[in-house]
């Protein structure tokens, strides 16, 4: 009787301490990040579509990028961040010190009056760029983290991603957020008044 006792309080024990680390996100959680993934996959179809090479290839002023720079630098630096992200998911269950909110992470996609300095590597300016092949790359790599966000077990919130002082779901979200910030900066493009009409 002792063995069974001892057996089935190591299974409970071992079983809450699962749960502290390994629940999956809420449902809630779940829902508002596959909404911003689809918002922003929907965002970028639109903002894109039947634009002319004249239409991509618009560069506003001589500091500025094109449409065509702005969809590359995204193919470029997605890979980065879904590393980032895969490896915060490798390591164990931690706490950050000091996080981002959700809200920070948010606002990230919607203040564009803060522009930050792409590092070199990811800034595609004067390359030649072809849009239909950086489209496809695009759309194949936001399906790799809508599918993350619909499917994932892990418990996003328990894991890390110290290099942006967030955890794995806000790193998700701001992948996202950064897409917005670039189809907003897109639509800013678009708006120019020098822009082609077709």
């Amino acid at each position: 009787m002792q063995i069974r006792i001892s057996a089935f309080s190591a299974v409970a024990l071992f079983g809450g301490a699962l749960s502290l680390f390994a629940d999956p996100m809420s449902q809630r959680d779940r829902e508002h990040l596959v909404a911003h993934l689809e918002m922003t996959q929907s965002w970028m179809a639109s903002e894109v579509a039947s634009l002319s090479s004249a239409q991509f290839n618009f560069r506003p002023a001589p500091d500025r990028w094109t449409i065509a720079e702005v969809v590359q630098h995204l193919v470029v630096a997605e890979p980065n961040y879904w590393k980032l992200l895969n490896d915060g998911l490798k390591q164990p269950p931690k706490k950050l010190p000091k996080q981002a909110s959700d809200a920070d992470v948010l606002w990230y996609g919607i203040d564009r009056t803060r522009h930050e300095k792409t590092s070199a590597d990811e800034n595609p300016k004067g390359e030649e760029i072809n849009t239909d092949q950086a489209l496809k790359a695009f759309f194949a790599m936001h399906a790799k983290l809508l599918e993350l966000a619909r499917s994932t077990t892990e418990d996003l919130r328990s894991h890390v991603v110290p290099e942006w002082g967030v955890d794995a779901y806000q790193c998700l979200l701001e992948i996202s957020t950064h897409e917005q910030r670039h189809i907003l900066q897109i639509r800013e493009i678009k708006a120019d008044a020098g822009f082609p009409k077709n």
